[in-house]
């Protein structure tokens, strides 16, 4: 459950890197970082993370020491952002996340690009890799800096041939939203109206998976072309205003046309969950949303409400996906950090002007009191849409449910 992982905002999932590549040069380099302050014996045990840890285990293994979230003042004024147990040197190691990296460091892990120093001599200088070596530091004016010392690796640009190198290391878990990177989630009713969609299944079957074969309608397409197949599930509609903000579109599999026409055949393939009759069909979007961006807080006051999680459950687990109703009009988007508050009960205030508490008419006749919501977790958003966003719970200290509140932090 849910309310047993009191892990709070500083915490994120292990990650199975990302498909290795051959990068840009990546120079060792020293970077032009404010010379580190020093560090008494007392603070002695802080100055290095246990060399077979990962940023976010040690994260883990410190948050009782650190502050609670929400405690580091003002995003302008970053001299008390920094954690007791931020060690003054650590090297990014393989699995490691930007979250757990600054969940290490930082009370509020989304004030990161604040103390981030960007070195110019390297070439993509947002970008973070295995091997680097981080330091820690402090201005004339207490302000901490974070900054690359050393680059881990040196990088060379590709010529006859190439060896796989590590990727950047990603903001959070590429495995928890793969599935949303690419793939459609969110149709509009004109979209669902006039998309291609399953009529049937040869041998009569009620459902499809891999390798089945499956005749469509409204399709005008040629051989070997794919499409994503989605299942139209729940409708998101806002709170707010009562308005259809879309429909959630859930890839079920891929559909190989095996021979256009109408109906057109095509062969089912990389199957995530059974193909129904009626679902629907959409073009494949080969453009990924970037797994590296920096988290933030939003630029103004967001106030929302968690509409949907993703799989159909009611209860709201970490690392899970949900969908809130909030999207790039109101300035949400991906590395949006948002609180999630837990929406208060509504009691009856029994006791006022001495009513008798066991009464069923002092219940029955008692003023409504709403009692105030209160935090329960953090969200950072992957993926948004115009008024409608899915993010990804990086923190729980309480059960999160369809209904809570999320807002800026």
């Amino acid at each position: 459950m849910v309310s047993n992982q009191v892990l709070g905002a500083r915490v994120i999932a292990g990650f199975l890197i990302l498909s290795a590549v051959c990068g840009c040069a990546h120079q060792q380099a020293a970077a032009t970082a404010p010379a580190a302050a020093p560090v008494s014996s007392a603070d002695s045990t802080a100055t290095a993370a246990p060399q077979d840890m990962t940023a976010t285990e040690a994260a883990i293994a410190n948050a009782g020491a650190s502050a609670p979230v929400g405690s580091a003042g003002p995003a302008d004024d970053t001299r008390g952002a920094v954690l007791a147990t931020a060690p003054m040197r650590y090297t990014v190691k393989r699995g490691d996340t930007l979250w757990g990296i600054a969940s290490m460091y930082l009370k509020d892990p989304w004030l990161w690009p604040e103390v981030w120093i960007i070195n110019p001599q390297i070439p993509n200088p947002h970008l973070i890799y295995p091997g680097d070596q981080l330091a820690l530091a402090y201005g004339a004016d207490g302000s901490p800096h974070v900054s690359v010392e050393q680059a881990g690796t040196v990088r060379l640009d590709p010529r006859l041939r190439s060896s796989p190198l590590d990727s950047a290391i990603p903001t959070i878990p590429y495995s928890s939203i793969a599935a949303f990177l690419s793939r459609p989630t969110v149709m509009s009713s004109e979209e669902v109206k006039s998309a291609p969609y399953v009529l049937g299944f040869r041998d009569l079957h009620v459902a499809g998976g891999s390798n089945n074969e499956v005749y469509i309608r409204n399709l005008t397409a040629t051989e070997n072309s794919r499409y994503a197949v989605v299942h139209v599930a729940t409708e998101l509609r806002d709170p707010d205003d009562h308005k259809v903000l879309g429909y959630e579109a859930i890839y079920t599999a891929t559909a190989l046309v095996q021979r256009p026409g109408d109906p057109t055949k095509a062969l089912l393939i990389d199957s995530a969950r059974e193909t129904l009759r009626g679902d629907r069909l959409l073009a494949t979007d080969n453009t990924e949303t970037p797994v590296t961006f920096i988290p933030h807080s939003p630029p103004g006051d967001v106030h929302g409400t968690i509409l949907d999680v993703v799989g159909g459950t009611d209860l709201v687990g970490l690392y899970q996906i949900i969908v809130m109703n909030r999207g790039k009009s109101q300035g949400v988007e991906p590395g949006t950090v948002l609180a999630i508050d837990s929406a208060g009960d509504v009691v009856p205030d029994i006791f006022n002007g001495g009513r008798n508490i066991g009464s069923t008419e002092s219940r029955q006749w008692s003023k409504k009191v709403q009692l105030p919501a209160e935090r329960s977790g953090t969200v950072l958003v992957f993926k948004s849409f115009d008024r409608v966003s899915y993010g990804l719970i990086i923190g729980a200290t309480d059960i999160i449910q369809v209904g809570d509140l999320v807002r800026a932090p």
